[in-house]
């Protein structure tokens, strides 16, 4: 059997949760799968490893290879590992010079340090990647949407909430993660990166294309943003897909689930889309986005894809039984 070719477009815990749930689809599917990541992240751990040592963002990398690791007990420790979180050290048991050094270390996730650790001893974030995925045992491959790290700048109207007609600027993924403000606008810093050329090889050899679940304005519009990146997944004779989130977030507060794929529509306008997966409970009614799925050329597929306690998380074996007869037919 001729394996599925898949690469999945995203960041974060969506990107992770697509990752998790297409490995679920074996023995169902032989699928071959490439994870192409944003190299926006400028907060927390990754933000401070991008301020002070330059190079990629880390952490949405670390969290799509930890998706892939493999089975085996050994990688399984070795992935737990790369997820580990340094916890701050109580300083009344060590010095003053000790605390200040310990604290460094504070809120950095082992994975971030070693991939930087890596990228910069190869020289080249591709072979890292290949590297930790190697050290991982990965069931497919992690490569980053563009070698450079880019900035994400937003327009946004009410940013300001004492002016909510305003329109201000907000630079930086995060902010843009936790802007209250309504997002009209997006543009990368600088705003024709380099496409990563294992990826773009990717895109053009693939049977699917997959866009979410994740943060749409952070980490699955950008994609569409990279200039050879979006002339790919145009120009890909892959089929694509499209899973909708589960629940709206800070920084698409006010976006119905049709303005979702309505967004894919204005910044890539010539992009055609086969399939929109949504949760049944999620979704609501049906026919808006059915309109807007039809307007991309898709159909609507529903399946209850949540998990059952209510939070708004894809479980992964629902997901899975969802994507294999999609993923799977023939054309």
């Amino acid at each position: 059997m001729t394996a599925v070719r898949v690469v999945a477009f995203g960041g974060g815990h969506g990107l992770s949760a697509s990752l998790r749930a297409l490995r679920r689809c074996a023995p169902e599917l032989d699928l071959d799968l490439t994870a192409v990541v944003t190299v926006g992240d400028d907060g927390g751990s990754s933000g401070r490893l991008r301020a002070e040592r330059g190079g990629l963002p880390p952490g949405d990398l670390r969290q799509a290879l930890v998706a892939l690791a493999g089975d085996h007990p050994a990688t399984q420790r070795s992935a737990g590992l790369f997820q580990h979180r340094f916890a701050a050290v109580p300083s009344p048991t060590i010095g003053d010079r000790e605390a200040a050094i310990a604290g460094r270390l504070t809120g950095h996730a082992v994975g971030n340090l070693m991939l930087c650790g890596l990228m910069e001893l190869l020289g080249d974030p591709v072979a890292a990647l290949e590297h930790a995925g190697a050290m991982l045992g990965t069931v497919g491959r992690v490569l980053p949407m563009s070698c450079e790290p880019v900035g994400i700048e937003a327009r946004v109207r009410g940013v300001n909430p004492a002016r909510p007609a305003e329109v201000g600027i907000v630079s930086g993924q995060h902010q843009v993660a936790i802007t209250t403000g309504r997002v009209e606008s997006l543009r990368l810093d600088p705003q024709a990166p380099a496409a990563c050329p294992e990826a773009l090889a990717a895109i053009g050899a693939a049977d699917w294309l997959l866009f979410g679940p994740g943060s749409w304005y952070t980490s699955v519009l950008p994609h569409l943003l990279v200039p050879e990146l979006a002339a790919a997944i145009v120009a890909s004779p892959a089929r694509r897909l499209v899973t909708l989130n589960l629940a709206a977030e800070k920084e698409t507060f006010g976006l119905s689930v049709a303005d979702h794929l309505a967004e894919l529509r204005w910044y890539l306008p010539t992009l055609r889309v086969d399939c929109v997966l949504g949760d049944v409970k999620a979704v609501g009614d049906p026919d808006p986005v059915e309109r807007a799925a039809e307007s991309l050329g898709a159909r609507l597929i529903l399946a209850p894809v949540a998990v059952n306690d209510g939070t708004p998380c894809h479980d992964s074996a629902a997901l899975a039984a969802a994507l294999v007869p999609v993923l799977g037919a023939a054309r």
